[in-house]
């Protein structure tokens, strides 16, 4: 929205009651982030502006709040829209409605297939969605050299987006060996961004190494799993972001950070959340009343948690028109029915109430990568993994972590391969390359998943989105993998031969056409069908989706092959 003379004099005459205001919430209990008070008021907006509060004003639109309380509209500080499996502008749809206002995503996985063109689909998503869909440039594209990515961005692929009003600046910087290696490609990227905002991704690193990294001025993370660790990020001038997504749980472990002290310092961000969780739970909003519950339990007034959520989030990513419901704050409002619980009645979003007919207006954006899957057709002996002396190293999978264990076990050999065991839940673990750059298949076991039989595909694989298959039996690998070529992306689970549920994801092999209900419905039928399999994971497809990311200790598997993240190295 521009705000020339004519929007001030607008504003200004109508904070001071002199003509109406476009909008007035009417009969508001407003919440402050400041110091908790509540007070009943109006709330006046021009354009997307509040104008006015703690008094009484005419708009030529009213809404009756009907005393509910009024709260900033909450930021999601870090999240991968694509892990949504829908379209930005199905997501603007879904997550609106719980309160999320502003999110700022790292478009980071459908880079890693497309390049620039991932960017560009983003940002013009961004320019079309009634949310403030905000976009770091993604940093590390491919995210190492051990795995083959669609693309690579360097940082003169970046630069022409630096400039663009949705970009806030560089995203989660992951390649922290890199950083304090000194990787020349690394210090580019950098060093055009000292200037702006770099986002942190440094799982575990605490102490001298940690102290390096933060002196190239990266200011965030979200990678803490445990206090210990958030405490040390915090002392060293980090804004923790507290994650709470579907696979990576840290709210319980880190909410006992948040206090008076702390709050001002301190963030919420959903990172991988999909459509089950969403609809299932919620949002933001199911977080905020998590943590007003312990809140509660340590009497740390509530207030610091919508805090966290909007002021707190926005300062530290440099958004200093929101977070507060104040005249001359962006007019992000949530309305609740209930403020400990964080029960949302109804959002305003920019100065415009959340309608059916404000996502009506949206410009649509035509979708991208719509032939990025160039896998080759695979058969169960693409997944004969050769018997070693000695044991064998094995992903050790824990529900409710993207950290893995480095497990070690003596499998059964059957003609000169090792062997699934599912007496100690070994299963097979493969990537199969689908950029079309050559046909690696990295194969090893998984234990954690708990399947007696078939086999789980995804082409959902972080980072490089190449695909991710488990299972019990080869064959029914081959059967998903294949399942899943031909769907030109998305999920499957196989068993006896035949596809048991499957869900399309056409859009780079990340994201679907349909509406977030209809995605959510085929994920039931997926969720169950694994369950079938003897899957013990509350959230199988998205556990699987991790199992290539070579960022996260400690192993992984790459189309390269298993990978020891400790010493940041394949395994022979």
């Amino acid at each position: 929205m521009v705000h020339d003379e004519s929007f001030l004099k607008r504003a200004i005459a109508a904070g001071k009651g002199a003509e109406k205001a476009d909008l007035v919430l009417k009969n508001v209990t407003l919440l402050s982030v400041i110091d908790g008070s509540l007070t009943p008021t109006d709330i006046a907006i021009v354009g997307d502006r509040i104008v006015g509060t703690h008094a009484t004003y005419e708009g030529l639109r009213e809404i009756d709040a009907a005393g509910r309380i009024a709260v900033p509209g909450f930021i999601d500080t870090h999240l991968h829209v694509e892990s949504s499996l829908v379209t930005p502008h199905e997501f603007d749809r879904c997550v609106l409605p719980h309160g999320v206002t502003t999110a700022i995503c790292d478009p980071h996985e459908i880079a890693n297939v497309l390049g620039a063109e991932g960017i560009r689909y983003f940002l013009a998503c961004a320019e079309a969605v009634v949310m403030d869909l905000r976009v770091q440039l993604s940093s590390c594209v491919p995210a190492t050299a051990f795995e083959t990515s669609g693309a690579r961005l360097e940082i003169a692929d970046l630069l022409p987006f630096a400039d663009h009003p949705k970009v806030i600046g560089l995203a989660e910087f992951m390649n922290f060996p890199g950083v304090l290696a000194g990787d020349d490609t690394v210090l580019a990227k950098l060093a055009a961004f000292q200037g702006g905002h770099i986002d942190g991704h440094s799982p575990l690193l605490s102490g001298l190494d940690l102290n390096g990294y933060l002196a190239a001025r990266i200011r965030t993370d979200h990678e803490a799993t445990n206090a210990r660790e958030g405490r040390e990020k915090l002392a060293k001038g980090m804004s923790v972001l507290i994650r709470e997504g579907s696979v990576s749980k840290d709210l319980e472990a880190l909410k006992g950070l948040v206090d008076a002290n702390t709050s001002s310092f301190m963030a919420l961000c959903t990172d991988d959340r999909n459509p089950l969780d969403i609809a299932e739970e919620g949002h933001l909003d199911h977080m905020i009343g998590r943590l007003i519950a312990d809140l509660k339990t340590r009497d740390v007034p509530l207030h610091h948690a919508y805090r966290v959520a909007s002021w707190s989030a926005a300062n530290v990513f440099g958004l200093r028109d929101r977070g507060m419901l104040a005249p001359g704050w962006r007019a992000d409002i949530v309305l609740l029915d209930d403020v400990e619980k964080c029960h949302v009645h109804s959002v305003v979003a920019g100065g415009r109430p959340v309608e059916t007919e404000a996502f009506a207006a949206r410009k649509s954006v035509a979708p991208v990568g719509l032939s990025s899957m160039k896998a080759k057709p695979v058969t169960a002996d693409s997944f004969k993994v050769p018997a070693q002396n000695g044991p064998t190293p094995v992903i050790g999978v824990k529900a409710g972590l993207i950290l893995t264990e480095h497990r070690e076990m003596h499998l059964p050999v059957h003609e000169g391969g090792a062997s699934i065991d599912t007496d100690q839940d070994a299963i097979k673990v493969a990537v199969v390359a689908r950029h079309g750059i050559n046909d690696n298949i990295g194969r090893g076991f998984v234990t954690g998943f708990g399947l007696k039989r078939g086999a789980i595909a995804s082409s959902v694989g972080h980072d490089s989105h190449n695909i991710c298959v488990v299972g019990a039996d080869e064959a029914d690998m081959a059967v998903a993998v294949n399942r899943l070529i031909a769907l030109k992306g998305g999920f499957v689970v196989a068993e006896g031969g035949v596809v048991r549920a499957e869900l399309a994801l056409p859009i780079a092999g990340l994201m679907s056409h349909l509406p977030f209900g209809q995605v959510h419905n085929a994920l039931l039928v997926l969720r169950a069908a694994a369950r079938e399999l003897g899957c013990t994971l509350p959230e199988p497809f998205l556990q699987v989706a991790f199992l290539p990311l070579p960022v996260i200790p400690h192993l992984k598997i790459t189309d390269f092959g298993m990978f020891d993240v400790d010493r940041f190295a394949l395994i022979e």
